[in-house]
């Protein structure tokens, strides 16, 4: 399996390098998304790439903006990546990018949460509530919640952790309206999108979408959805509550970093070994394939 680290593109100017995704001007009104093979663990990048993993989070996400084009527009274009760059730039967009609508983003990220786990899990032990909204007491970790829940993040700069918010400070950053209308959008995109996933066998714990307005103000999903690297898949075959369960994401990473180094989570990253490096891949791949049926092709 090749592997992209960073694209180079010089064909089309670059807008910005992000985590995982660089971005390039096409023409005024679209952008080429170019899907690395990096990988952040605690908002750092490590070192080395998983192979093929941007090819899996690019095809995912055309999957389910596909499924969900229903509920609400989304960035993509339909143009095809190896018709906007230069002949011998081809392999590096080759299933792995996509030339999206240029949309303002909104600088709040939407998440919603079917189960309690991660920081919703540490937030309701030492509150009983997750980003102020109450909950049942004596709840176990990664139990199912009663309903899906809409919990806030303000987007950090990069290398800096998002900052979880309320609804009401969501509501002031970008207006009520808006805010309301983002949080019955993603909480209806979560709905149907774990009822499809369960009769794939894959419980979705959590997810969190981007949003940007066009030219028109019209609200449009976009950058990545219900990806490996955006969501927290669990087998439902081995899901069970008290524990955290395991996952078809970087989890697996997470816990090496956790549990067999003594990294302080700040850069720069410790090497991974190549043994978490295919099992990380083999995990991006199996998500793939589980839920779309898709096995990845170099």
């Amino acid at each position: 399996m090749t592997s992209l680290y960073q694209s180079t593109i010089t064909s089309l100017p670059l807008l910005g390098r992000g985590k995982v995704r660089e971005n390039y001007a096409v023409g005024e009104d679209k952008i080429l998304i170019v899907t690395s093979d990096r990988l952040s663990a605690f908002d750092v990048i490590m070192n080395q790439p998983i192979p093929g993993k941007g090819k899996v989070l690019n095809r995912m996400s055309d999957f389910w903006f596909d499924k969900l084009a229903a509920i609400v527009p989304n960035h993509l274009t339909g143009i095809t990546p190896e018709s906007v760059v230069a002949g011998d730039e081809v392999e590096q967009v080759r299933g792995r990018a996509v030339v999206a609508k240029r949309l303002q983003p909104i600088m709040v990220e939407a998440v919603v949460r079917g189960y309690i786990i991660g920081s919703g899990w540490k937030d309701y032990q030492a509150t009983g509530a997750i980003c102020g909204i109450s909950l049942p007491a004596g709840l176990q970790q990664a139990a199912k919640l009663a309903e899906p829940i809409f919990t806030p993040a303000a987007k950090a700069e990069m290398g800096e952790h998002d900052e979880n918010i309320s609804f009401a400070d969501m509501e002031a950053r970008i207006g009520k309206e808006l805010a309301e209308k983002i949080r019955s959008i993603s909480i209806e995109l979560y709905k149907t999108a774990a009822d499809y996933a369960a009769t794939r066998g894959i419980i979705i714990a959590d997810t969190k979408f981007e949003f940007g307005l066009d030219q028109d103000g019209v609200l449009h999903l976009m950058d990545e959805v219900l990806t490996a690297d955006s969501s927290r898949f669990w087998p439902a075959s081995s899901y069970q509550v008290g524990i955290s369960p395991p996952s078809f994401d970087k989890q697996f990473v997470r816990d090496y970093l956790e549990t067999v180094t003594s990294w302080n989570k700040t850069a720069p990253a410790p090497t991974l070994p190549q043994e978490v490096i295919e099992k990380t891949g083999a995990k991006y791949r199996e998500a793939l394939f589980s839920l779309t049926g898709e096995t990845l092709k170099d």
